[in-house]
């Protein structure tokens, strides 16, 4: 009888599992958004947390209405959550995906504003001319295609911090990359970026 007991194969004890699952907090960008995809409400949730604030900030530097960019803010983490399967870690980081999805929602709130209507003036404008807007037209068409030839790591600095309003700290938390690499890429870029504008006067 006991050699046929040892001999049988028992199912062995339930052993408690050795490798735990990560939290979410303690995720990576890329993590967060590839958990988001499969459904993971908390994963979205430190997404969330992490990034509102400078959604927004970007947002409301770009939009100049609070209520728009609460809407664009809203917009694009509704937008993650619907496209985080389209997030390919191959091609880099989550945070610029994160930000071009910002960008996006950002751009449509744009256009979906409306503008109020314009009243006929009682007196001439001191107002800029044509000569003046036309020279402030050309001067916007060279510094915008200027920042386009950079590099998009640089191109991307450049944005958060003049057009997003955001410090060089907040785009070092904002793209998951050191305080030092943005100081440094940011002198590269506005360097490339006074190249670029000399070479066209």
């Amino acid at each position: 009888m006991e050699l046929a007991l040892n001999s049988m194969r028992l199912p062995r004890a339930a052993e408690p599992a050795t490798i735990q699952r990560v939290a979410a907090n303690d995720c990576t960008d890329g993590e967060l958004i590839r958990r988001t995809a499969d459904g993971d409400r908390g994963a979205f949730d430190v997404l969330y947390r992490r990034y509102s604030r400078p959604v927004f900030g970007l947002a409301l530097r770009r939009l100049g209405d609070r209520g728009r960019a609460e809407d664009a803010t809203q917009e694009t983490f509704a937008s993650i959550w619907r496209s985080a399967r389209s997030y390919k870690p191959d091609r880099g980081p989550g945070a610029p995906w994160l930000y071009a999805v910002a960008r996006n929602a950002i751009v449509d709130r744009t256009r979906a504003r409306s503008e109020p209507p314009m009243d006929v003036p009682d007196h001439a404008s001191d107002d800029a001319g044509p000569a003046d807007e036309a020279e402030r037209s050309w001067l916007s068409f060279r510094v915008h295609s200027a920042v386009e030839e950079l590099p998009e790591h640089e191109r991307t600095l450049l944005e958060l911090a003049y057009w997003g309003g955001l410090s060089q700290s907040e785009i070092a938390d904002f793209l998951g990359i050191p305080l030092g690499t943005v100081k440094t890429r940011t002198r590269s870029a506005l360097g490339r970026l006074a190249d670029v504008l000399e070479e066209v006067r």
